[in-house]
């Protein structure tokens, strides 16, 4: 079986379409169809459903994918540290990342990293952070920036530490104080960020037994700064999306001081042009 058909297959199931996965590898439709099909015949089994909906994996598929993604990111590992003795630096590093970071950070790093590693490709996967982590678990990204995570099976280096604020309008009769009392915040119709799973925001309401009246909920920062400002409801964010608000936005103090830890996780066992991404993050952000 060659890593041809295994990286068509791999590609196929990331895109959910045989055309997809053939524009994106420059492939025909008729090729990336043959070599899923010898693939099914060498295996003896099937590892797609084709129906009107689309593709899916077969139970046999899912469990043979795993493998393949294995097998491919050895592959990669491989190739990059051969070029790494030759003293060149190649390959490809998938990132996951979420707004926040997307918008300020990352056009920074990536701007010196393309001119340190000209040769390594990156590819980008926007999620929330529960995403994220699966994605790194499940071989799917090399590695992503996450938030206040405790793992035995990755490595994860924090990178800063960053302050949570309330957002309200500038004509909000609370606006002049210093901070918001979380009676308060509990009297408001609240905007919740969607981070996925138990994120900073909820993980600090409960803490501190905060029940609010979440009436929206949202992935998009900068779409919850839009609302408040059009006076749909309070809400809290990271203070990285706070330095350049609209005039119909102030931020205030929270009661208590709560903060967020973005960090940048991998697999332990990553490739060298993972590593070297991962040493110009933590480089940039030391220096920034």
């Amino acid at each position: 079986m060659s890593l041809a058909k295994y990286e068509i297959f791999s590609k196929v199931v990331e895109l959910g379409s045989l055309t997809k996965a053939g524009e994106k590898m420059n492939l025909t439709q008729s090729a990336v169809s043959h070599a899923i099909n010898s693939l099914e015949s060498e295996f003896g089994f099937s590892l797609l459903n084709r129906g009107r909906t689309g593709l899916s994996l077969t139970v046999n598929g899912e469990r043979i994918l795993e493998y393949i993604r294995e097998i491919l990111q050895v592959n990669e590992r491989m190739i990059q540290e051969a070029a790494a003795v030759k003293g060149l630096e190649i390959g490809t590093v998938r990132i996951g990342t979420f707004t926040s970071v997307s918008s300020q950070w990352l056009p920074g790093i990536f701007k010196e990293f393309k001119s340190a590693y000209p040769g390594i490709t990156i590819e980008l996967y926007e999620g929330d952070y529960e995403e994220i982590e699966n994605w790194i678990v499940s071989g799917e990204i090399d590695c992503g920036f996450v938030s206040k995570m405790k793992t035995d099976i990755l490595e994860v280096i924090s990178l800063r530490t960053e302050k949570l604020l309330c957002i309200i309008p500038t004509d909000h009769p609370l606006v002049n104080q210093d901070k918001i009392l979380f009676k308060q915040i509990e009297q408001e119709p609240f905007i919740m960020p969607r981070y996925g799973g138990y994120h900073d925001v909820k993980r600090f309401f409960k803490e501190n037994d905060v029940k609010v009246d979440a009436i929206y909920e949202l992935v998009d920062d900068y779409a919850i700064i839009s609302m408040v400002e059009n006076h749909l409801g309070i809400s809290v964010l990271p203070q990285m999306l706070l330095s350049n608000l609209p005039e119909g936005v102030s931020c205030l103090d929270l009661e208590m001081d709560c903060h967020r830890t973005i960090g940048i996780a991998a697999n332990y066992n990553m490739s060298p042009a993972t590593r070297s991404f991962i040493d110009g993050v933590v480089d940039w952000i030391r220096r920034n």
